[in-house]
């Protein structure tokens, strides 16, 4: 059948068990809808589009422990990709609003009439407590009305919050985070021209420019490729690193398989040359050399590029987030879903499939 392994079909595409796991959402008895407010809250997304994903969950649970109205988050325009899209462009902005006006008050833009009101920049310690955000931040509406957040992606804990925050934070994500209607539209219409031809993996391929840039991780690419990342890197304000070793980075599995790798690693698992597979990737860097032995082995990769139309993709080129998005969408919905690295969109998506019913998601280890 082209492929190795003894795994028969029905096999390959069976949902993993639940285990009886359902989502557990639904706020506590005693959870009150937000009263009078005692400031705004600021924020601007960092990151591509997952990170600020989860930036945004977390700031609407912040809101919520400081009493504090959340103004739209800013979306990130300043990194690597530049991408101009307002937060209206990729979300659903009414939708985000109505949805968590039982949980905290949100608005699209600061009131003018606060616009010299005392405001304060902080930048808030990653990974806090509750009781960071309670004592520590909600004391600053004792000297201010407007809170901005400098930076807001990991800013907090995943562990010992209230049930309810941890709630508030899982709505937000799955329930109020919702894409722009035209966005959602887009991203039905690749499912199901990639369901015409039958199960079909998603394949987060990460294997572009800035991720290997920015990691260090060279193998398999030439010198010349790997030298023009390393100028990248030196060149990018914010690359925090600048000499990574990129054998080390690879030894302790910091790097991404390569296209190639991840044909062999299929071919393992026993999915058949005619499986059809969607790359949910920006562009490959190295485009079709870089892609050549994948292809020769799984012939039918897909892509929103090649399922869409140049016109039909017209709206969302040139915005990496919306492209993502789009990406995001097919990956929920694929039948298996399959990273090739362990980074934010991956574990974005296995979290959300793992919401939506435990859909079957295998990771590289």
């Amino acid at each position: 059948n082209g492929a190795g392994g003894n795994l028969d079909s029905e096999k390959l595409w069976k949902l993993p068990e639940a285990r009886d796991f359902v989502p557990c959402i639904q706020p506590s008895p005693n959870y009150t809808t937000p009263d009078k407010t005692r400031g705004y809250l600021l924020v601007r997304t960092n990151g591509g589009l997952s990170q600020m994903r989860t930036g945004i969950c977390d700031m609407v649970a912040v809101a919520r422990i400081i009493n504090a109205t959340l103004v739209v988050p800013e979306l990130d325009k300043r990194s690597f990709w530049r991408d101009t899209s307002n937060f209206s462009d990729v979300f659903d902005e009414d939708h985000f609003i109505n949805a968590l006006a039982n949980d905290v008050k949100v608005v699209k833009k600061l009131p003018k009439e606060l616009s010299s009101a005392a405001k304060i920049v902080k930048h808030f310690k990653s990974m806090s407590s509750f009781k960071y955000y309670r004592d520590v931040i909600g004391s600053l509406w004792e000297e201010y009305r407007i809170i901005r957040a400098a930076k807001f992606d990991s800013r907090l804990t995943n562990n010992d919050l209230p049930s309810d925050i941890q709630k508030l934070r899982c709505r937000a994500c799955y329930e109020a985070l919702r894409f722009a209607p035209q966005i959602e539209a887009m991203g039905k219409l690749l499912v199901d021209r990639m369901r015409s031809y039958g199960h079909f993996i998603a394949l987060h391929l990460r294997f572009e420019k800035d991720m290997l840039a920015y990691s260090g991780c060279t193998h398999g690419l030439s010198n010349a490729e790997a030298k023009e990342l390393e100028t990248i890197r030196d060149e990018t304000a914010n690359s925090k690193v600048k000499e990574i070793d990129a054998t080390e980075q690879r030894y302790r599995g910091q790097c991404p398989l390569t296209p190639k790798e991840v044909g062999i690693f299929l071919n393992a698992l026993g999915f058949p040359s005619e499986t059809p597979i969607y790359i949910a990737a920006g562009e490959i860097y190295g485009g079709v050399t870089h892609m050549a032995d994948l292809r020769s082995r799984y012939p039918l990769l897909m892509s929103k590029e090649n399922l869409a139309s140049v016109a039909e993709l017209e709206p969302f080129t040139n915005h990496s987030s919306q492209m993502a998005a789009l990406d995001y969408i097919v990956s929920v919905e694929s039948d298996v879903f399959i990273p090739s690295y362990s980074g934010n969109m991956a574990r974005a998506v296995e979290g959300h499939r793992r919401f939506l019913g435990h859909r079957k998601t295998i990771s590289p280890d």
